[in-house]
């Protein structure tokens, strides 16, 4: 069962705040943070990100962006990442997470999410359709395995 989740990306002020705010909403009962591998330590999220995430109604309000390290690693139940590349790093970091990340993508065809920081409006706005629906999809996943127990 997982019950504490760590969603990674690379600076922490894109995707995995947002991805972490929608699996909160989707399934309150979660214990959900992120971190990213080269973190723009103590910044908010990207301003972009912020404004898409308001027109849908999600609040990205004090993130505050931090560094994954192998304690932090081992405290989650499932860490969830934006790319392939990612799962390697975090694996090379902190060889036995092996068993326990997998692409925030993992139920849309295994899609990497791509960054869409320093690109367009129209950029964020794609990479928070494919976070809201991998986040609506682990949501489920994660129902139906609570319904099993």
């Amino acid at each position: 069962m997982f019950n504490k989740i760590l969603v990674v990306c690379v600076g922490n002020i894109c995707r995995s705040p947002t991805a972490e705010r929608l699996l909160r909403q989707f399934h309150p009962a979660l214990t959900v943070s992120s971190a990213g591998l080269g973190a723009l330590v103590g910044k908010g999220a990207d301003p972009c990100a912020i404004s898409v995430a308001q027109a849908h109604n999600l609040s990205l309000d004090n993130h505050c962006a931090r560094q994954i390290t192998g304690r932090m690693c081992r405290e989650y139940d499932l860490i969830l990442t934006m790319e392939k590349r990612h799962i390697s790093a975090l694996c090379e970091m902190v060889p036995e997470m092996r068993g326990k990340v997998m692409l925030f993508g993992h139920w849309d065809s295994e899609r990497e999410i791509p960054d869409p920081y320093r690109k367009s409006r129209d950029s964020f706005d794609a990479v928070y359709a494919l976070l809201e629906r991998s986040a609506r999809q682990w949501a489920q996943a994660l129902n139906a395995e609570q319904g099993k127990q």
